[in-house]
């Protein structure tokens, strides 16, 4: 897709002034990390990394990921089958938000937790280990760390198997029986594994989970990309050797979110010969590669040159869903997020320096 900054793109001059300006406005606006060199520490902090220029995208397909995303939140909902959310009073509510023990990514952390407490909303900060250590319940199920009773609690660490010890598994556990509310709860995170997606992509199945609503069906199944099981048994065989003979066309993936698990060409040629025979294979899926258009930004990284490069972006979109019971409080999109990186990056996310913040330019 050409871009709309042609004579920009091409004076290096000018590009280097923007460039200043921006690394300016990005930090008096607060986009900000951790250093790698400090992840604890907020003494040392640097902007975080984004496009010069913001990404067109195509505006029908900025509003068809719009339009979809609340039947993806109707969807998780049918497969998770969350609890009910329990009725809290705000005024008297405190948060407890689960934190990595190095943790860059903290400044947008702390913009919820001072938009909350302009409610009145008080948030606690605490790793696995102290809610081991001093979470309990009561006979009501109710959640109490360091004595005071939690409402909801805000997981930013356990997305990934790596950051589970025994002790973190107990944490859990302790978390998921109390009747405080989770983002998210177990059963939501587990809806989101890589296995679900396979599953959900199946003949009908999107049909079973959503009765009577062929057109949040139809939205949900436009967007799907082909996604192949790798179980053991002939189906798994089959998905395991169309990718041998045309490695460029798919990606293998783990069962797990986050970025940077992923793997391509040469090495996913040699992940899927090791795991040919073994059982390991079934903690894996295969995906059809998606292959968007290439286009020309700027990317901004600290201690990194300005330079054009061919990029592609990634569009997520924010929604929030509530539900009492049965009863539907809420169901709507809140915003949205694109992530650009050069098209040499075959993977990964922000924090691991490999995509960057950008803002899409509708075309």
């Amino acid at each position: 897709m050409a871009t709309n900054w042609g004579s920009l793109l091409q004076d290096e001059q000018q590009l280097e002034e923007l460039a200043r300006q921006a690394v300016d406005r990005a930090l008096a606006e607060g986009v900000l990390l951790r250093t790698s060199q400090e992840p604890t520490s907020s003494d040392v902090v640097s902007y975080a990394p984004f496009t010069l220029f913001p990404s067109l995208v195509p505006s029908a397909l900025l509003e068809q990921a719009y339009a979809v995303q609340m039947d993806f939140n109707l969807l998780v909902d049918a497969v998770s089958q969350n609890a009910a959310f329990l009725e809290q009073t705000l005024a008297s509510a405190l948060v407890l938000l689960i934190a990595q023990e190095k943790e860059r990514n903290i400044f947008d952390q702390r913009a919820i937790e001072n938009e909350l407490l302009a409610r009145n909303i008080h948030v606690i900060r605490r790793r696995f280990e102290a809610i081991s250590e001093k979470g309990s319940l009561d006979q009501d199920r109710r959640l109490f760390v360091d004595g005071q009773e939690i409402a909801v609690v805000y997981f930013r660490d356990g997305y990934m198997p790596c950051q589970y010890s025994l002790q973190n598994w107990e944490a859990r556990l302790l978390l998921e029986r109390s009747c405080a509310v989770k983002c998210p709860d177990i059963a939501t995170q587990l809806a989101g594994t890589k296995k679900v997606q396979q599953e959900l992509s199946r003949a009908g199945m999107l049909e079973m989970l959503l009765p009577g609503q062929p057109e949040a069906v139809a939205r949900l199944r436009a967007t799907f990309a082909g996604l192949y099981s790798l179980d053991m048994g002939e189906e798994g065989d089959q998905a395991i050797a169309e990718a041998l003979a045309a490695p460029n066309r798919f990606v293998l993936k783990p069962q797990r979110e986050g970025g940077g698990n992923n793997l391509y060409d040469e090495e996913m040629v040699q992940a899927l010969k090791r795991l040919k025979d073994s059982e390991e294979r079934a903690s894996y899926i295969l995906m059809e590669k998606i292959e968007p258009e290439p286009f020309e930004n700027c990317l901004l990284r600290p201690g990194s040159p300005v330079r054009v490069v061919q990029c592609i972006s990634e569009l997520g979109i924010f929604g929030v869903y509530v539900r009492q019971g049965k009863t539907l409080v809420m169901n709507k999109h809140v915003g949205h997020l694109l992530r650009t990186k050069a098209i040499e990056h075959a993977d990964g996310g922000v924090a691991a320096g490999v995509a960057v913040l950008d803002n899409p330019y509708p075309v």
